[in-house]
């Protein structure tokens, strides 16, 4: 789920949920088997990317959510430890 408030634009929300459907398998092993929750923390204005398919937007969110990702790992495994 992408919210209006981070992304205006339907084209862009949906770039946004495909970036997170290609990102999330490579942390597949490192996450308990459950449905997740993914928030972005930044705004994506139409302004700083003007196209839905431009490589800056693509980016841009890819780093977000590999930060997320990575975060969320590294809580699970801390957890995972007696």
């Amino acid at each position: 789920m992408v919210p209006k408030r981070w992304a205006k634009r339907a084209v862009t929300r949906n770039a946004i949920k495909r970036q997170i459907y290609n990102v999330s398998p490579q942390f597949q092993h490192s996450l308990p088997a459950h449905a997740h929750l993914v928030r972005l923390r930044t705004a994506f204005d139409r302004t700083h990317f003007v196209s839905a398919s431009s490589l800056a937007l693509k980016a841009a969110v890819r780093a977000e959510l590999l930060d997320l990702f990575t975060q969320a790992s590294v809580a699970h495994s801390k957890q995972a430890l007696p």
